[in-house]
């Protein structure tokens, strides 16, 4: 008799930006059972996990686009409020859940979850974690996830402070599990072109990012030195790669995109703006320059020289402290004089972004291991358990439910957007308009209010 099939196993993935989106979908195909690193997100939909993904609705909703862009498969996507998720994972059954969001979503999402599954006796593993380097709000943010079954940190120093957080506070730690960020991998870095003719040129990359820098000054400054770079060097190819176009929200709020910065400026012809995938755009990087982006660490792994910028300080603001004791810290003088950084082995290997000795092929090994335990789990699961409570956070907790129109026991508040039916074709343009107005409050209304607050 041939061998029979074994059952796929069905994953949600909540996600509340297209980085998230990313993240939580790319984690979900590493980390299902029955998974290895040889099995990836892009393989057939018959070797890999049933995958629906949900995006809530708000600010930072992906775009198409953006969707796109990001290139993860899945199974269903659909845009949901948190009430419309919470009916259907009452409804559905499924084996894993991501919760790909920001801390306060995951808190009001693990309340509304628990009080939907009280009378269930199976529900499905709850993980979640971070998109990239934690550098600030780690407080905060941790024991905003506490309470999903697993607290994925992306390297063994993040897995450390997140468990002196969980236990310094007197809450249970064993749900931290080190893993390493999804999205790393790619072809390693084979050195700089060749002057060959017809060979591609020698390309250094910025990698933007959405809120770091804040201000006009600094953003203006980070341009005028990456413009400046390319018309010193006049046969390389100066990329400013972005996260969004103007008019889209990523994880963070950018209220001054370099699209309109660099209309200002006359770029030399071998400076240009380019979009997409990441791991595409370090196919052909020589040199990846950043503040503090997570790109700084995709490119570290497949070993491209990488800078992360003094040039406007080393500060927790900025994000670029994380870097300390990298051997990566450099200035634009410095890139411009001929400078290469070389990356501390050991900073790196704490940061779970070495390539090669089978290091990352293994990383996500335990949290397969832990998942599949707590699914064989005799009798299920137990009820989720946050360590914020209406005892523990009563003056901070309902705030962080009622956002996402959730009572203090989890329960939707009268009025809460339901989930009986899908919103008609007149709900769907009020809503588009309404998520066109904000976005336009937030990127051109509130940055001249508070420059008129400023003066």
């Amino acid at each position: 008799m041939p061998a029979s099939t074994p059952k796929r196993p069905r994953i949600a993935v909540l996600a509340d930006s297209d980085t998230r989106w990313k993240w939580g979908a790319l984690t979900a195909h590493r980390i299902a059972p029955g998974q290895s690193m040889e099995t990836g997100p892009r393989e057939s939909a018959q070797v890999g996990p049933a995958l629906d993904g949900f995006l809530l609705r708000g600010r930072a909703t992906p775009t198409p686009r953006q969707l796109e862009e990001v290139g993860v498969r899945a199974d269903s996507l659909r845009e949901v409020t948190a009430v419309e998720f919470l009916r259907t994972m009452a409804e559905e059954s499924y084996d894993l859940l991501v919760l790909a969001l920001v801390g306060g979503g995951v808190q009001a999402m693990l309340h509304g979850l628990g009080r939907a599954w009280e009378n269930r006796t199976a529900r499905p593993v709850v993980v979640t974690g971070y998109v990239g380097v934690v550098y600030e709000k780690l407080a905060d943010g941790l024991l905003l996830r506490h309470g999903a079954d697993l607290v994925l940190a992306n390297s063994r120093q993040d897995a450390d402070r997140f468990r002196a957080v969980y236990e310094g506070v007197g809450a249970d730690a064993s749900s931290v599990t080190e893993v390493a960020l999804p999205f790393l991998g790619g072809a390693p870095y084979e050195g700089e072109p060749s002057t060959e003719q017809g060979r591609r040129p020698y390309t250094v990359v910025f990698a933007a990012q959405p809120s770091v820098p804040e201000n006009r000054k600094d953003r203006t400054y980070l341009l005028n030195r990456l413009v400046q770079h390319a018309r010193k060097h006049p046969e390389r190819e100066v990329l400013l790669k972005l996260r969004s176009k103007p008019g889209e929200h990523t994880t963070h709020i950018e209220e001054l995109p370099y699209q309109k910065l660099v209309q200002r400026l006359d770029p030399p012809a071998n400076f240009r703006l380019v979009y997409g995938n990441m791991g595409e755009v370090l196919d052909r990087t020589d040199l990846l320059v950043t503040v503090s982006s997570t790109a700084a660490l995709e490119s570290l792994h497949r070993r491209i020289p990488t800078v992360v910028l003094t040039d406007l300080g080393v500060r927790e603001a900025l994000g670029n402290h994380h870097f300390v004791g990298s051997g990566c810290l450099a200035s634009w003088d410095q890139l411009d004089a001929g400078h290469r950084p070389a990356p501390d082995e050991e900073w790196v290997a704490r940061q779970g972004v070495v390539a090669g000795g089978g290091s990352y092929e293994s990383a996500f090994d335990a949290a397969r291991e832990r998942i599949a335990k707590l699914l064989d789990r005799p009798g299920g699961l137990p009820p989720l358990a946050p360590y914020y409570t209406p005892v523990t956070a009563p003056g901070y907790l309902p705030g962080i439910l009622a956002r996402h129109h959730l009572g203090p026991d989890g329960t939707p508040l009268p009025g809460a957007p339901a989930a009986d039916r899908e919103p008609g074709p007149v709900r769907q343009i009020v809503r588009r308009a309404a998520r066109g107005a904000y976005r336009h409050g937030v990127q051109r209304v509130a940055p001249v209010i508070r420059r008129m607050g400023e003066l």
